[in-house]
């Protein structure tokens, strides 16, 4: 009942290279937390016992596609919910594997912290740096560096000093906010949620004390209104002849009754004459309440349009320039036409350039290579075939960002993040030749 009536949440995501130790955190963080029915500890212990381990492998708890088991790593994003008394957390264990980077991008892209693993023996290697770089990118608020593995190390001071000062130094520079070094060995179970007595140099939290004490959230207050419209309710009955309500989420800030907005793309403006939230009529909502708005004048407002304050609102574009990561197998070309999905809005797009990819080691940038493969992060610069309402990534994660889609299929090609973020100017970069059929 206690766990039950925490009522703020974390979501946050673990990182790593291969082995350090990831998968076997998250399951010492379950374990040591209370979180782990009687049942899923047996059967781990069943699985350990029959790969002829004597305790039972805590990795096991979160790596559950057979092939992970049979390889000890991790290949897919495993969520996992759990709750202490003071808060409620949805984990998501990325892979550490450099092939199963967009994975991570996957399970970092709605975090609010990320936790980074490095092996004590090992120190910073170059996974750990792409794994440090992805989280700026999305803009992570928080970033933990959590030293494994102490115990093989002798819990030495000055090793786990060494790697905190070279990682701060390399995510400081990357833009990250906020950064905590804790040394721990989640094998031991040593500064995971006990502290340890083998550490007593150190006087910092534990993992889990971190986490449930980092401010989450912030003040809706600070952001611009951001409304897209998901449907348009008309029941046209007896009762509601002429009601016209406009359904959705609200991706950021607050609205009010008698504010003045306006419609993008279109451009038009209107007031807010009632919200409705939850089937009761209210005054104010917030981000991320799903509401039904209605507005003092009938304009027509569809699927995919975006109500924002007329005094902070949005400017319309349909050239985008952005960052973005590629998700899929099949590389991303100058030519590609591509379905962009932002919000509640799809429309068709083509691929005008592609002027620079990350190396995400040192953050140096390879120009025109022309396409970006599985995996890859770099500019590109698009058109879209209508004007389009995009923040920057930077002010908003969740109206900054949208997804390139294949159009024959509907898979999902690239996840993109408007505005710079690490990429070289696009500047005297050669202009792309125009496709016929998709040429905006």
């Amino acid at each position: 009942m206690e766990r039950s009536a925490a009522t703020s949440q974390l979501r946050f995501a673990t990182a790593g290279s291969v082995d350090d130790g990831k998968s076997t955190l998250v399951g010492r963080l379950l374990h040591d937390s209370k979180s782990v029915l009687a049942d899923q500890l047996e059967a781990v212990a069943h699985a350990s016992r029959s790969r002829g381990q004597e305790a039972p492998d805590l990795a096991l708890l979160t790596d559950g596609l057979r092939a992970e088991r049979e390889q000890g790593i991790t290949i897919d994003v495993a969520y996992r919910y759990f709750a202490t008394p003071k808060r409620r957390f949805i984990l998501a264990d990325t892979p550490g594997h450099v092939q199963y980077t967009r994975n991570m991008v996957t399970g970092a892209s709605t975090a609010e912290l990320a936790v980074v693993l490095v092996d004590a023996r090992n120190g910073v290697v170059e996974q750990t740096r792409r794994h440090a770089a992805v989280a700026a990118l999305l803009r992570v608020p928080h970033v933990v560096l959590a030293v494994n593995k102490m115990d093989l190390v002798d819990y030495a001071e000055p090793v786990f000093a060494a790697i905190a000062e070279e990682f701060t130094t390399y995510a400081a520079s990357l833009g990250v906010p906020e950064i905590t070094a804790i040394p721990i060995s989640a094998l031991a179970g040593d500064n995971v949620v006990t502290p340890s007595a083998n550490m007593d140099w150190y006087g910092g939290p534990t993992v889990l004390e971190h986490l449930e004490t980092v401010p989450v959230g912030t003040d809706p207050s600070q952001d611009p209104a951001r409304f897209p419209v998901q449907y348009v309710i008309r029941p046209q009955t007896t009762e509601h002849p002429d009601y016209r309500g406009y359904a959705g989420q609200i991706a950021s800030g607050v609205l009010r009754v008698g504010d003045a907005v306006t419609v993008l793309p279109s451009g038009r403006t209107s007031t807010i004459t009632g919200i409705d939230a939850l089937g009761a009529m209210v005054d104010v909502a917030w981000a991320p309440q799903s509401v039904t708005v209605t507005l003092a004048d009938d304009l027509d407002i569809s699927r995919g349009d975006l109500i924002a304050p007329s005094d902070h609102a949005p400017e319309t574009t349909q050239d985008v320039e952005a960052t973005v990561c590629h998700l899929h197998d099949r590389p991303l070309r100058v030519g590609d036409r591509v379905l962009l999905k932002h919000t509640t809005r799809t429309m068709k797009a083509i691929i005008k350039d592609i002027p620079s990819r990350l190396t995400l080691a040192d953050l140096s940038h390879h120009p025109a290579p022309g396409e970006l493969a599985a995996n890859d992060i770099g500019r590109v610069v698009l058109r879209t075939s209508e004007p389009l309402a995009l923040d920057a990534y930077e002010d908003s994660r969740r109206t900054g960002s949208f997804l390139l889609i294949d159009p024959a299929d509907g898979t999902t090609l690239t996840a993109g993040m408007a505005g710079d973020s690490f990429a070289a100017s696009s500047e005297g970069a050669e202009a792309a030749r125009d496709d016929e059929g998709w040429d905006f």
